[in-house]
């Protein structure tokens, strides 16, 4: 199943590939300052696919916080954050945040918390390892 995304503008923009298609999509939101602020919803699927574009990267700013292992992309533009990449061991994961999900039925959502508060570094990377997306394309247009 090809799940299309973005942000609100379409600067970034990403297609998730996901086989089988999901009956349920896990839906896991983050306690976290950030993503509580910035309505950090995320979902993934370790077999899936994802190609990430990015049609004005001088629009978009990377935050990391924390452990600093994972960077959130931010549009400048319309401020959502469709994405959150993590490079492990030279592979790039990456989760999406499933407000930028396009055609998918809410019904189809299964929401759950995730509290990261004192998780340590090495459990933070085996889980990103575990759930995120392993296979990730990230393609910025040239300007």
């Amino acid at each position: 199943m090809l799940i299309p995304g973005s942000c609100r503008c379409g600067n970034i923009s990403f297609v998730l590939r996901w086989e089988p298609a999901p009956t349920e999509i896990p839906a896991r939101a983050c306690s976290c300052s950030f993503c509580t602020t910035h309505g950090g919803v995320w979902t993934s699927c370790p077999s899936a696919s994802l190609k990430v574009g990015v049609r004005e990267p001088g629009l978009v700013s990377k935050h990391a916080f924390a452990t600093r292992t994972a960077q959130f992309h931010i549009c400048d533009q319309c401020g959502d954050v469709p994405v959150v990449t993590s490079r492990i061991d030279g592979r790039l994961y990456a989760v999406v945040n499933v407000a930028a999900l396009e055609g998918v039925e809410p019904l189809v959502l299964r929401h759950a918390a995730l509290d990261v508060d004192g998780e340590s570094e090495p459990a933070r990377i085996a889980r990103r390892r575990q759930n995120w997306v392993a296979d990730v394309e990230y393609v910025e247009s040239a300007t």
